[in-house]
């Protein structure tokens, strides 16, 4: 059986990385990963890689916030988050430990982000994504990244406008942290 997981690069999906929780930016305020690493499982990284194609289409790039999240960091984000709903709870799981989510967003051919009207992890009302807290520009924004993304295969969380995972994510087990030690480099350059 092949490894779940491929690892996602820029030279290797044309994407931009910022990866979050790899650092203090962001809503923990702490790192939250050991590995700076973003990983998705094979199948949606093939959503992955045609969502791509879509916002290439549109003269965009994908922008990654974060991917799979091993359970050690699901952990740390549920005690650090200041809304615990908008994070799930570790016990279950979630598309993130499943590698079947993305959290991402669109950037113009110089990468800067278009305006979503919040920013990632802004967990308040004005983050869902049919909110109308936010501009018109941002509303349209959202709407694009939603099209291109449901285009390649995902569906949508409606309270996070950056979050994107396979429709059928609960039929995807949960990913043990320590296969991470069992990527081989052919499968984290996929």
């Amino acid at each position: 059986m092949p490894h779940p997981l491929v690892q996602i690069t820029p030279e290797t999906h044309n994407v931009l990385l910022h990866l979050a929780y790899a650092t203090p930016d962001n809503v923990a305020g702490q790192v939250i990963y050991d590995r700076a690493q973003c990983l998705l499982h094979r199948d949606a990284e093939k959503c992955l890689r045609q969502a791509v194609q879509n916002a290439q289409a549109a003269g965009l790039r994908l922008k990654i916030f974060d991917a799979f999240r091993p359970h050690e960091a699901q952990v740390k984000l549920w005690e650090t988050a200041p809304d615990q709903a908008y994070v799930a709870d570790p016990k279950i799981g979630s598309s993130h430990t499943r590698g079947t989510a993305v959290d991402l967003t669109l950037v113009d051919a110089l990468g800067a982000e278009l305006d979503m009207g919040t920013g990632f992890d802004d967990m308040t009302s004005a983050s869902h994504h049919f909110s109308d807290q936010v501009p018109p520009q941002a509303q349209a924004n959202r709407l694009l990244l939603l099209k291109l993304m449901e285009d390649a295969g995902f569906a949508h969380l409606p309270h996070e406008w950056w979050h994107y995972a396979l429709p059928a994510n609960d039929d995807y087990p949960l990913i043990d942290s320590a296969l991470l030690g069992e990527l081989s480099p052919m499968q984290a350059v996929a």
